[in-house]
């Protein structure tokens, strides 16, 4: 890890826990001031725990231009960013949090091709570009096989890249296995996720995309969040339906599959589409260029992937259905492949910080 960075991190710390203006803002500066020096674990944890909500630059008399030139959520960005590509696995992959926008879009598109192209070849012009309807249409376009298990074997992958760079991170934080095993931790700090308590900056909201306070961030997040989580409950009723219930895809509009893919996919669109706005109207100082084009790829694929799902459910009785199937998987290849290694890891490494943080909470409690 980069020295300078820690370094660059160890500095602000060590003026902010002297000052303490900022202690009621967030997590981190509780956190903050139950240390008196700064080792790398605390500072990494640190690092995740920081939700970038910008409060923090925008109180500060120390931000620049004042000599002292305090941003913290630009050093605890870059931090953050060098604890994903440590945390990765496999290590073989940290390079890729390198240009990592440019990276995400290549393989992207590449995925796209390569399952059109596959298609168009195994299949045929005339069953791409058919009309196909009733139970098992999906199926008469790219057979069974050839759908699920590529996913499936990329979903074992993901679990296991995110679930060892969780580890990773939990160690390089100074987590214990005992603290990993409570209970009481895991419930508060799901309770911290469910409800983004950080990015409400203590009722007031955040000052992003600028100085002035707004809650806007936060009702994006929270669209997103719980968008793609109703998604991920209409791919698992979907599952049941086709292997317990024996009735493949696709499904009436009302069924609880299309109902739920349908409200999450347009949840996301409005949350991707917002977040891309503000990230647009964004302050560029208390910010890290580094982290924006990975930032913008992920964002972009999340908001890609809704839309080509959208306009399939809309069009799947036309005969550009197969044409908008074979897109939607391609985008959907992208995002599985680049999954652990992108933006979406910063929701595995935070969850790890809040975690930590509630840990911490309760030990001083008692």
């Amino acid at each position: 890890m980069s020295s300078k960075t820690l370094k660059e991190a160890d500095r602000v710390m060590t003026i902010c826990n002297a000052c303490r203006y900022c202690e009621g803002f967030c997590a981190v500066f509780p956190a903050m001031e139950l240390r008196r020096t700064f080792s790398e674990p605390d500072l990494k944890y640190l690092a995740n725990l920081c939700h970038n909500c910008r409060g923090c630059y925008y109180a500060c008399q120390y931000a620049p231009p004042h000599e002292f030139r305090l941003n913290i959520p630009r050093a605890l960005a870059e931090l953050r960013q060098e604890t994903y590509r440590e945390s990765s696995w496999p290590q073989a992959m940290k390079g890729f949090f390198q240009n990592n926008g440019l990276l995400v879009s290549l393989i992207t598109a590449l995925s796209i091709t390569v399952v059109l192209l596959l298609t168009l070849l195994f299949q045929g012009h005339d069953v791409l570009f058919s009309i196909h309807r009733g139970e098992g249409a999906f199926y008469r376009v790219i057979p069974y096989a050839a759908m699920v298990v590529p996913f499936t074997v990329l979903a074992v992958v993901v679990i296991v890249g995110l679930g060892k760079g969780f580890v990773n991170l939990w160690r390089a934080t100074g987590g214990t296995t005992e603290d990993l095993m409570s209970g009481s931790a895991h419930r508060q700090a799901i309770a911290d996720v469910l409800k983004l308590k950080y990015l409400d900056g203590g009722g007031y909201g955040c000052n992003y995309p600028d100085e002035r306070f707004s809650m806007i961030r936060r009702y994006f997040h929270h669209t997103v969040f719980y968008g793609f989580m109703l998604c991920l409950a209409s791919t698992t009723v979907a599952f049941f339906y086709d292997h317990l219930l024996h009735r493949p895809a696709p499904y009436p509009f009302w069924s609880w599959p299309v109902v739920l893919g349908f409200l999450g996919g347009l949840a996301l669109l409005v949350g991707t589409g917002g977040l891309l706005y503000l990230k647009q109207q964004m302050d560029r100082e208390p910010a890290t260029p580094e982290t924006l084009g990975m930032d913008v790829a992920f964002t972009v694929l999340l908001f890609l992937t809704s839309l080509s799902g959208l306009l399939l459910l809309c069009l799947r009785s036309t005969a550009l259905m197969g044409t908008l199937l074979a897109i939607h998987l391609g985008f959907v290849l992208g995002l599985f492949i680049t999954m652990p290694y992108g933006k979406f890891v910063h929701g595995v490494y935070r969850y790890a910080a809040l975690l930590k943080n509630a840990v911490e909470q309760v030990r001083e409690k008692i």
